[in-house]
């Protein structure tokens, strides 16, 4: 039985102030001394930027590693991993607090429950704090928060924050309302103007493409939440959650138990090469390609590579001693001149494929293999022009492995998301990437050699045998010029 102190935050609707709320609790706290672990419902990838950089100004952190933002998606990863998976991010922490996503109790599409705040707020047996806009109502706030509150039994909604207050007299109106719901008021935050937080195509601008100006919006945030909230009482709350039953998600583990299934193909025995040396993966990073969830790279590492993190807009050459790569996703649209004019580094990555070396490409990474992005150059290592496009692709889906590849073996079968307004000529090579099964059929991505590139995004922790497989197929370290050794 493990206990952390945690709390959910949620919303009846998107646009209600969660990502506000969430983000400025967990700095406030961070600034009291306290080592926060930041989590988001979901598969977003740019809130748990914002979520890490709360957290990082803990005095409790000082001297030890910063603590990523982490995922808790139940359809990405089963339900029976959440608990883990939370379990094993906010090991050691203070306060563990969960951003949910859009309203509490929406998930996937046609699926019930699964994968919404509720969910997983019944996996981790949190108390949830409701968010409510409480812009255009005073009495009827205690009708929505009852309902939100009675709906489903299993779910206990333990707070509110009122959040876009006009003024004295309405808070006074909506705690009046509240007074007889049984559910007490943690706070309320003023209208104000909002935090400068861009957006563009894909929702917020990413922390590092503006971190000076993010520490400022994050500091904001803090100061708001501190003047409007009762922190002690939120702390009181988060600490009545029970102990929970589960066992700490443990990447070791579970490359180890995935070793034995790797499948044909896939080196079912990866780690230290000649000399007991670890295969290097280098791992696309920088503003970019923002988007990988930390569970990657941990699984990587133990399934016996050394990750090294590099910058494609900055440097021109691959990590030394390059055997493999991970191209996550991100915004190379918004930087395609820039990618481009790197050709040093283009012309690298070209020949490491051509060497079939291992590469891992999702969605930004597919663009930047493609032959060109908008009219740029890219890497020319697929078969295929991606541009931008007015449509945006959104949504959970259900694949299954065509053939064998670096990263699964053939008929495999995942859980993926797809959430880009970019389009790709053609979408599937000879050799797709996957064949999608659920909402729609349709073949998708590329398999070349050592490459597997695809708009979908994998949760590698619902499947280690991937890390495996690709640790299993990188090679050892050749010497020669290029930062890959080839």
């Amino acid at each position: 039985m493990v206990s952390v102190p945690r709390l959910v935050i949620a919303a009846p609707a998107s646009g209600s102030g969660k990502t506000t709320v969430a983000t400025g609790l967990m700095a406030a706290f961070a600034e009291r001394g306290l080592d926060v672990s930041p989590h988001k419902v979901g598969p977003d990838y740019i809130d748990p930027g914002y979520h890490a950089l709360a957290v990082s100004s803990s005095p409790a952190r000082s001297g030890r590693a910063p603590r990523p933002g982490r995922n808790l998606d139940a359809f990405l990863c089963g339900p029976e991993r959440i608990a883990p998976l939370f379990l094993h991010g906010a090991a050691g922490c203070d306060l563990a607090v969960v951003e949910g996503v859009m309203g509490l109790y929406d998930g996937a599409a046609g699926q019930g429950e699964l994968a919404s705040t509720a969910h997983v707020a019944k996996l981790l047996r949190a108390p949830v704090v409701l968010v409510v806009d409480a812009s255009s109502q005073s009495r009827s706030v205690a009708a929505l928060v009852h309902g939100f509150a009675s709906w489903d039994p299993e779910v206990r909604v333990a707070g509110v924050i009122l959040n876009k207050v006009g003024s004295d007299r309405h808070e006074e109106l909506l705690r009046e309302a509240l007074d007889g719901s049984g559910v007490p008021v943690f706070g309320a935050l003023r209208r104000v103007r909002a935090v400068r937080a861009p957006s563009r195509h894909l929702g917020l601008v990413p922390v590092a493409e503006r971190r000076a100006e993010a520490v400022e919006s994050v500091a904001a945030l803090a100061e708001r939440v501190r003047e409007g909230c009762d922190l002690e009482g939120l702390l009181a709350l988060a600490r009545s959650a029970p102990p929970l039953p589960d066992r700490p998600w443990d990447p070791e583990r579970e490359t180890a138990s995935a070793r034995g299934g790797a499948g044909p193909g896939g080196g079912a025995e990866p780690g230290p090469g000649p000399g007991g040396t670890r295969s290097v993966v280098a791992l696309a990073g920088g503003a970019a390609f923002t988007f990988s969830y930390a569970e990657q790279a941990e699984l990587l590492t133990a399934a016996g590579a050394e990750v090294v993190p590099f910058d494609p807009l900055r440097e021109e050459r691959l990590p030394p001693g390059t055997a493999g790569l991970v191209i996550g996703g991100g915004f190379p649209e918004v930087y395609a001149p820039e990618l481009s004019a790197n050709g040093p580094l283009r012309a690298e990555v070209a020949g490491l494929a051509a060497a079939g070396a291992p590469i891992a490409a999702e969605c930004a990474g597919l663009l930047y293999l493609a032959r060109s992005l908008d009219g740029e150059p890219m890497c020319g290592v697929l078969p295929a022009e991606a541009r931008m496009s007015e449509r945006l692709t959104l949504g959970y889906r259900e694949a299954v492995a065509v053939g064998d590849s670096p990263l699964a073996a053939a008929g495999t079968r995942v859980r993926g998301h797809e959430f880009h307004r970019t389009a790709v000529e053609p979408g599937a090579g000879p050799e797709p990437a996957w064949g999608l099964v659920r909402p729609e059929r349709r073949a998708e991505g590329f398999v070349r050699g050592g490459v597997h590139a695809s708009y979908l995004h994998v949760h590698w922790a619902a499947v280690p045998e991937a890390a495996v497989r690709f640790v299993g197929r990188c090679a050892s370290p050749l010497s020669g010029s290029g930062g890959g050794g080839r």
